[in-house]
This record gives structure tokens, sequence and C-alpha cells, in this order.
């Protein structure tokens, strides 16, 4: 076996394949877009390069098989924010061999260590935790844009290592023609009703508008979690710029009270379901059947994140704004289901509204930690 640090574009093709041959045999992976990925290893594309850094590797068995790949990076924002600093590792691929495993962890912790860093979480992204997150490691089912989907034997090989769970991710499904709980609906109704509450739909020609709102909320919303980062101006630009190829503005939804930005929830269509049979490439050929099966639509749509200041986090804003989706998406009669991911099992107030909408469990991805 040879491991080698990706240097040149051979060895950047070489990194993408790895995932077509571990999947090519499995009819339900969904090929992530090649420009997907290279993006994070992109300092113009990714600012996350601006306060870290990142490396990758790929490995080859005797006969010059790709049998593996493993990316290492430190997010110097988050890194410090532990007794000991902790960098991550991402975009795992492996063949079921214990050994081949060990030889990329190991690989990427000697990188992470001669960088001073303690240990390491993984699978993670180096960037937001909205895309390339988490072991699956239930509900081995279609799996949504930039969600990770990994053969089960995967959490045999990183917990072999020695990587212990940090926290759980749970994606929740809604079947959009299920009615909702009557006391949600009676809730939400009363909410809409409310002087001085205000709800409205993501308007493109005023995105720099809803992206401040958007900050405002989501870095009050998320202040009290361990170990928060806040979300600065050049990463939200970054996502709202990424959306818009797939957004329609009617299923992004933002609430005020009295004319303060208080909540929002960001729905996408499934962009899964037009890039299936793109085997991650984008193409002339990719982008025009994209624009088609764009203007078609899908039937499926992602809940990417959700957030509400904290002093608005008992008023019923999340379920008035579900009530404004549905009364949007039912008269389409094209989409049939909502994913509602991915939530960590620390965040109580979010898995209960999930619960009071009639979702049901869809998967668990897990974030795993090993300290050296």
């Amino acid at each position: 076996m040879v491991i080698t640090e990706v240097r040149d574009k051979k060895a950047v093709k070489d990194f993408l394949d790895v995932a077509r041959v571990i999947y090519k045999n499995d009819p339900v992976w969904v090929c992530p877009l090649d420009s997907d990925i290279e993006n994070v290893f992109d300092p113009k594309k990714n600012n996350f390069h601006q306060h870290g850094k990142i490396t990758r590797w790929i490995a080859k068995d005797s006969d010059g098989r790709l049998i593996g790949r493993i990316a290492a990076f430190i997010n110097n924002k988050k890194a410090y924010a532990y007794e000991k600093p902790v960098g991550g590792v991402g975009f795992f691929e492996s063949v079921n061999d214990q050994q081949v495993a060990d030889a990329l962890f190991n690989t990427a912790r000697q990188w992470l260590q001669d960088q001073g860093m303690a240990g390491m979480d993984g699978p993670i992204n180096f960037g937001e935790n909205d895309t390339f997150w988490g072991l699956l490691v239930e509900g081995f089912t279609h799996p949504s844009y930039g969600m990770n989907y990994n053969p089960p034997y995967y959490r045999t090989l990183f917990e072999t290592y020695g990587f212990s769970p940090l926290y759980e991710q749970i994606t929740n499904h809604l079947d959009v023609h299920k009615p909702f709980p009557e006391r949600f609906t009676r809730i939400a109704e009363w909410v809409i009703r409310k002087p001085g509450y205000r709800f409205e739909h993501l308007n493109a020609k005023e995105i720099d508008r809803f992206a401040a709102d958007f900050m405002e909320i989501y870095n009050d919303a998320w202040s009290d979690f361990e170990n928060f980062v806040p979300i600065n101006e050049s990463t939200i630009r970054e996502s709202f710029n990424k959306m818009k190829v797939l957004m329609d503005e009617n299923l992004i939804w933002f609430s005020y009270v009295n004319g303060e930005p208080a909540s929002f929830v960001i729905i996408l269509p499934d962009a899964n379901q037009i890039i299936k049979s793109f085997k991650g490439k984008l193409g002339l050929v990719e982008k025009l059947k994209f624009l088609y099966y764009r203007w078609k639509g899908v039937s499926r749509m992602r809940a990417i994140v959700m957030g509400t200041k904290k002093k608005f986090q008992k008023h019923g804003l999340e379920s008035a704004m579900f009530i404004k989706l549905k009364e949007y998406v039912l008269p389409l009669n094209q989409y049939e289901e909502l994913e509602l991911s991915w939530v960590g099992d620390f965040n109580d107030k979010m898995l209960a509204i999930h619960e009071a909408t009639g979702a049901v469990f869809g998967k668990k991805h897990v974030t795993l930690r090993k300290m050296f």
C-alpha cells in the first residue's frame, strides 16, 4: 500500500475517483459533484482557508488500484475552543479493510500532530456543518444533496481505530401530504394572526437584506451552544450564492416581530434527484440537464437549517412558517417529502419542533472524536 499526498491534477482526479470505486455497485449512492468537493479545497471558493489549512491523501494497493482517501484540516477559529486543540478529518473513503483505514487515519493524525493538534474530529467538513458532515450509522436510504452517505462498515473502521461518538445528528422525514397535528396547526394559525408578527419568503432581489437577517438570527440562536463560533458575512454570502442555482424563493421563510428579524427556515429542492446520473460531472450536457430537471421540478425538499432568536423561541414562529410553507407547496402537487436535517442530539428545542410537525425518523449521523 502506498499513501500519497495530493499535489497535482492527476492526484486530484484520483482523489475524486476513489468514491466512484467504493460505491460502483451501490444503487443508493449519489456521487457528489466534483466541483462541490474541489471548492472545499480552493482558497478562492472557501473562505475557511483564511483562518485554517487543509491537505489530503490517496491510498493505492501494490497493483496501483485506488483503495482509499482522506483529508485533514485545521479551523483555527474552532480548533482552540477546547481544552486541547482539535483538528478535523473528512472526505474519508476506504475499502473494507482496517489496515487501509488505519493507515489513512495515521497519516492524517501525523500531519495534525505536526501542526500542534491533540485530537481530531471526523468525518467533518472544512466549512459549515450543513454539508459533508457526520458518519451515517442509521437510515441507509437516498441521501439528500450535501448529506454524507457511506457504507455501514465505516462505523467499525472508525471505532476500531479509537474514535468515540461526540454527538449524534438526527434527520427526520415529513410527508408533505400528511396533515400537521391539530395542536400544531392551531398554534400556528394563532401566531400568524398576532399583531406585529410578519412572515415573508425570500426575495432574491433583496438577498443582501435577507442574508443580514439570517446572520443576525443565526448568531443569536446558536450563541449558547458549546464552542459556538459566530458565522461571518463572507461565509453567509458564499452560502447564499451557492443556493441561488437551486433555491425556490417560496421555500425559504423569515419571520419578524415588530420589524425585528426573529426566525428563519432555509429549505431547498433536493438536487440529488437531479444529479444522480451525472456521476459527479458538470459539463455542458449536465448543465443543460440540470436546468431542465430544475424547471421540471423534484419531489423532495431538504430543510438545511432553522434558527430562532432566543427571546422568540417560545412564540410559535417555526409552526407558523411551516404553515406558510405548506400553503405554497400543496397546490403545486409536486413535492412529496420534506427532510428535516440534521439536528444535533443536544438541540432539544429543535428536535421538539420536528416531533410537533409529526415527522418520523429518517437517518442518524454521528460526529466522532479521537484524542491522540
